[in-house]
């Protein structure tokens, strides 16, 4: 039934404005706004087509769980030039993260930040 519908995903912040920034300015991802008579919401243009929508709530809690990835060809390089325009990486107890906040020790290398709404996001080497 749902074989050829065009899903996408979607989550929740808490400022629209503070996402806007952080997603096309820190990230660089292509956002638009759609606005209406409510509150509005962001869409994220990812590479391949697909499409993420962030739609405001007030009463937002960050999920406890990983929100978006990305796949990255060099782990080192992505969170070096993050790290340079502002992003601090997310450090868990029980995870050997080396300086840069990098997990290696098992699966492709990984790191975590958040956005502006406490939203947990990722980098992971892909080859």
């Amino acid at each position: 039934m749902l074989a050829n519908s065009k899903a996408f995903s979607g989550f929740a912040v808490n400022d629209l404005q503070k996402a806007k920034e952080f997603y096309g300015q820190t990230l660089g991802l292509r956002v638009s706004e759609e606005t209406d008579a409510t509150d509005g919401m962001l869409t994220l243009h990812l590479a391949g087509g697909a499409d993420i929508l962030l739609y405001p709530k007030p009463n937002h809690v960050a999920a406890s769980f990983t929100v978006l990835n990305f796949p990255v060809p060099d782990i080192d390089e992505a969170v070096s030039e993050l790290a340079r325009r502002g992003v601090t990486f997310e450090r868990y107890a029980g995870f050997d993260q080396d300086e840069k906040g990098v997990f290696r020790a098992e699966g492709p290398p990984i790191a975590w930040f958040t956005d502006p709404a406490g939203n947990t996001l990722a980098v992971l080497q892909m080859t």
